[in-house]
């Protein structure tokens, strides 16, 4: 191996989301993480679903609204190519 071209190995310590903090060695002296063993939900058992940016919902609004466009057309006795496209 070259000498002087490999980072300093330091001891380090783990900080998660939860709390929880355990040592290891790492180049870095401190490392900060959203999640650990303790707390994943693999290793807990626990699901947890956090639909943070509203993804599901937004996907619920645009189809209801467009089945509700889609009945409209159909009732006016129109082709449904004359239906307008949404969400492109």
């Amino acid at each position: 191996m070259k000498q002087e071209i490999h980072p300093e190995y330091v001891d380090c310590t783990v900080i998660c989301g939860c709390g929880e903090t355990f040592r290891t060695r790492s180049t870095k002296p401190k490392i900060m993480v959203e999640i650990c063993s303790k707390c994943h939900p693999f290793y807990t058992g626990r699901q947890k679903l956090v639909d943070t940016t509203g993804k599901v919902e937004r996907f619920r609004r645009r189809y209801r609204k467009g089945a509700g466009a889609v009945e409209a057309v159909a009732k006016a006795g129109l082709p449904l190519a004359d239906l307008p496209k949404t969400g492109q």
